[in-house]
């Protein structure tokens, strides 16, 4: 292959080369690309699928396999990446990690090695262009221009950051810090770092992508294999840990990760947090020159590019490792340092089975097994430990399935927080590693399968957790809609009453009293109450009109107000002159639209209309009480009647001054005149005494039922008069003493006469209850002596006979309530207390 057939195309962030890439390998009959992460792999992969078909497309990395047959385009990571790919096409992504001291060495032996039959393409960034010229004289290199510019503009605080920003953090603490700052007071943010499974980095950038959060944190990651709609990227520092030592950004790191800011042809900015707290140390600060090569692109060029011996022999472990030490013949390039897999060799090499590993297969086959990737972080020697055994599991040739599908069991765990979550997705990647080597692991597919089964439910615990400690998203929304018009919020109210935005709960409505979240913080509620109150008029209107239109079948009338579903619509406020009482909205309806709330308050004006039909006795009563015909005294009475609720004794009545012939004025509007009492019978019904109690016109005790006899009590529901150790309905009670009356009258009002106690017995009253009642109308009873013993016969019948008597009856029923102070009735309270 001739050089003249390789093209470098170089350039820095958001300039579209792996587009171009990918443009380039369809139009070609077969094609490789070897990519710096397995995110990056997928990503291409995926859209190459989309072009060519499933059966057209391969997918290889160190976890992953899917290889159909016939193939024709292979995506790969630089590591899976053949050396010398029979293809027509072949691409290097990232070409500049070459000088990566961990992975440099690979990325040099396919910038050098791996060649397309027809074409051979390398993208990287500007500053690689001297060492393409120094390696590969004959190649063609073009600049692609970034599409969009870069603007720095300083530092800002956390709560004046755009919308739409990354903030670029270098450790796991900086991370979760300012991820918590902006769940806080911003909604939360999607996390991104090295250490996240590419499933759950694509899942975290998803809710970042989709707009549910306007903001990501992130470690260096995002610098490479993340597109993202970001408007500016925030460093929150400006030096690493490199593996070695804590060192200042390089311009050119500084410019990859900036660079993700702006999309296309929109503009991006970038800057500095300040502010951000004792976690991420000192407020970071860019030179003069590190803003002029950003904004530029002008950085210095890489002059050395780190090589390994890419084919060493396999001939003894320190041949191997001389192989590897080996120094570069060209000036351009420099030994690597000693990567994680040679520290491991090195270490195993000192141990006692080392000297058993004999022969160029057994001995390529221990340099594969050093190099198994460090995937937990652990460090050479806990991670030469790990290989040890895994030597040792492999001398037998194969390691059973029964055992690596224990271990895969093992891992497959989603309890634990975050840290937890991490390291076992860190450890079911080296279990996914294991098992894509094909001559490793018995039943390789099988048990491949289940730990990317594993791997992907670790993942989706792990995002659950990254999104339930560092999203809020019920703020989220809120901070993007407390400026929008009320009537575009998306905030509805389910049949429960839960107010929502979003499917996220502001509060609860009852009635129509807003309740923010009880699970709401402090912080919170001021906003969940703001953006309640920008929608409830719209909604609680809605719910207004609906209700009035409805049959109102859940209203009700209770202690002094009008209440639905126990929560109160109107108070009401008791007129003079009028049964009906005037209606006062509660405060609850304040928040109604002036049309929702007259509808209402129409509707529950003429659903108490038919509501209070059962007292049209106590409405005539007003009436007549208005009446010029009625005469003074007969107005008395009936006001006396009125403040008594139907009822008044004949002592309180006044019945001395009333005329006769105004009587009957007073018994067409249904009074009944008593032995004892002035009443209404049909005021004694259930129905408008708990009309009474509800309406709060009556505070005296209530019996439902108005039942005809009740126990005793010193304070009696209205309606009732005392008997004894019962009383009875005062309807009743006037029947019985009607009867008794009836009865004298038969015995030609003789002083003595016979009564039967059967009606009173058969209403309910006990004989000594109902001579104790009869007693208070002036019946008194002798009872007759009995027969002497030697006297045959039936016993003599008791004799009753009738004294009007002067004093007041013995326990008389209570007065009428108290009239309020200033109402008409007010100038009877004299006679009222006579009663």
């Amino acid at each position: 292959m001739k050089d003249a057939s390789i093209k470098a195309v170089l350039g820095p962030t958001n300039t579209g080369k792996t587009h171009l890439a990918i443009e380039r390998m369809c139009a070609h009959s077969s094609g490789v690309m070897g990519f710096p992460l397995r995110l990056l792999a997928r990503e291409v992969y995926d859209r190459l699928v989309a072009i060519k078909g499933e059966k057209a497309v391969a997918l290889i990395t160190g976890e992953q396999r899917i290889e159909p047959p016939g193939a024709r385009y292979l995506c790969c990571t630089v590591e899976a990446m053949p050396r010398n790919p029979d293809a027509a096409f072949v691409a290097l992504d990232e070409a500049q990690l070459s000088a990566d001291r961990e992975r440099g060495h690979v990325f040099t032996d396919r910038l050098l090695n791996a060649r397309g039959r027809e074409e051979t393409m390398l993208l990287g960034a500007a500053t690689l262009e001297p060492m393409v010229r120094a390696l590969i004289p004959k190649a063609e290199i073009s600049d692609r221009p970034r599409f969009s510019t870069l603007t720095h503009i300083g530092p800002r605080k956390l709560s004046r950051l755009p919308p739409r920003s990354a903030i670029v953090a270098f450790s796991s603490e900086a991370v979760y810090a300012v991820a918590e700052m902006l769940r806080r007071f911003r909604g939360g943010a999607a996390v991104v770092m090295g250490a996240l499974s590419p499933e759950t980095r694509n899942k975290q950038v998803e809710l970042f992508q989709n707009g549910e959060v306007d903001y990501i944190v992130a470690t260096d990651a995002i610098g490479m294999g993340l597109n993202l709609d970001v408007n500016h990227v925030a460093f929150a520092g400006v030096t690493k840990f490199d593996g070695i030592r804590m060192r200042r950004l390089h311009p050119a790191e500084m410019a990859q990760i900036a660079g993700r800011a702006g999309r296309h042809q929109r503009d991006g900015t970038f800057g500095t947090l300040s502010g951000a707290g004792n976690k991420m140390g000192p407020s970071p600060e860019f030179d003069e020159e590190d803003i002029y090569a950003i904004e530029e692109h002008r950085f210095a060029p890489i002059t050395k590019l780190f090589w390994r011996e890419a084919e060493p022999r396999f001939d003894s472990i320190p041949v191997l490792i001389g192989d590897l030490e080996s120094l570069p013949q060209h000036d351009a390039l420099r030994l690597a340092p000693e990567a994680i897999d040679l520290a491991t060799l090195k270490r195993l090499a000192e141990e006692p089975f080392a000297a058993s590993i004999r022969g160029h297969g057994q001995m390529r086959r221990f340099w594969e097994a050093c190099s198994l990737p460090d995937f937990r972080q652990r460090g050479p020697d806990v991670h030469a430990r790990f290989i040890a055994r895994l030597w040792q599991d492999l001398q037998g040739g194969y390691i059973g399935a029964d055992f690596v599908a224990a271990r895969i069991s093992e891992l497959d765990n989603t309890s634990g927080d975050i840290d937890t979550l991490q390291g076992r997705i860190a450890a079911i990647r080296t279990w996914a590693y294991i098992c894509q080597r094909p001559d490793w692991v018995l039943a390789r597919d099988e048990m491949a399968s289940r730990a990317r089964a594993v791997e992907a439910k670790l993942s989706d615990a792990l995002h659950a957790r990254l999104t339930e400690r560092f999203v809020n998203r019920r703020t989220a929304i809120l901070m993007k809609s407390l400026g929008q018009d009320a009537s575009i919020l998306p905030i509805t109210l389910a049949e429960d009453g839960t107010l929502s935005v979003e499917d996220e709960a502001l509060g609860h409505v009852e009635g129509f009293r807003f309740k923010v979240d009880a699970a709401a913080n402090h912080a919170d509620r001021k906003m969940l109450l703001s953006a309640a109150e920008k929608a409830l008029p719209r909604i609680l209107g809605e719910r207004a009109e609906a209700l009035a239109a409805s049959d109102l079948a859940d209203i009700e009338l209770a202690r002094g107000a009008i209440r639905w579903n126990g929560h109160m619509l109107a108070k009401l406020k008791q007129r003079d002159d009028q049964v009906k009482p005037e209606l006062e909205p509660a405060n609850e309806l304040a928040m109604l639209p002036d049309r929702a709330r007259a509808s209402l308050m129409a509707a529950l004006d003429s659903w108490l209309d038919k509501k209070l039909e059962p007292l049209e006795p106590l409405r005539k009563m007003h009436i007549a009480a208005t009446n010029p015909e009625a005469g003074s005294q007969a107005r008395a009475l009936l006001l006396n009647l009125i403040s008594g609720h139907g009822f008044v004794t004949r002592e309180a009545a006044g019945l001395e001054h009333l005329p006769k012939e105004m009587r009957p004025f007073l018994r067409k509007i249904g009074v009944t005149f008593g032995a004892l009492d002035i009443f209404s019978p049909m005021l004694l019904k259930p129905a408008p005494r708990q009309l009474l109690s509800a309406l709060g016109t009556d505070r005296r005790p209530l019996q439902e039922a108005m039942l005809p006899v009740i126990p005793d009590a010193k304070k009696l529901p209205a309606g009732y008069r005392h008997a004894g150790s019962q009383a009875i309905r005062l309807d009743l009670a006037e029947k019985i003493f009607r009867a008794a009356h009836d009865a004298r009258a038969k015995a030609d009002k003789q002083r003595k006469f016979r009564l039967n106690l059967a009606l009173p017995i058969s209403i309910g009253l006990e004989q000594k209850n109902a001579e104790r009642l009869l007693g208070q109308a002036g019946f008194r009873v002798q009872h007759a002596r009995p027969l002497a013993e030697n006297v045959q016969g039936p016993p003599r019948p008791d004799s009753w006979e009738w004294r009007p008597s002067r004093r007041k009856p013995q326990r008389a029923a209570p007065a009428a309530a108290k009239p309020r102070e200033g109402s008409a009735f007010a100038g009877l309270a004299d006679l009222i207390k006579q009663g």
